[in-house]
């Protein structure tokens, strides 16, 4: 009986981390990368220094509206950080623009909050 509950607790104590999961190289609908934050699937898109988080509700995949979400990324490549602060565009989109253009081999991580409280981070590869 013993080791029953020891069993259970354990799976308990860990079941937070079997909850959290990454989508890896998944593609989003827009042939971003689609990472797991805050109750949301967000989509990294890049062009040249825009970065822009498409957001869908991951039991659906629909578009999930921004009015009243924040956020921003942390821009980390070649030896630069670089915070920048996304603002709602659109009905389904975060966006803000980098100093300079975001080149390969730089690491993206996300903060984001929405309208609802919930809030968490996501990290992004180019």
């Amino acid at each position: 009986m013993k080791y029953i509950a020891i069993l259970v607790l354990s799976l308990i104590w860990s079941a937070p981390s079997f909850a959290q999961h990454s989508h890896g190289s998944e593609k989003g609908p827009n042939g971003g990368q689609m990472e797991d934050a805050a109750g949301i699937d967000a989509e990294l898109l890049i062009s040249g220094n825009t970065i822009t988080i498409n957001v869908f509700d991951p039991a659906n995949g629909k578009p999930v509206s921004t009015k009243g979400f924040s956020g921003a990324v942390l821009v980390a490549g070649g030896g630069a950080r670089e915070t920048v602060t996304l603002e709602p565009s659109g009905e389904n989109a975060l966006k803000g623009t980098s100093k300079n253009t975001v080149g390969a081999g730089t690491a993206i991580t996300l903060t984001i909050k929405t309208a609802e409280g919930k809030s968490g981070q996501a990290k992004f590869g180019k």
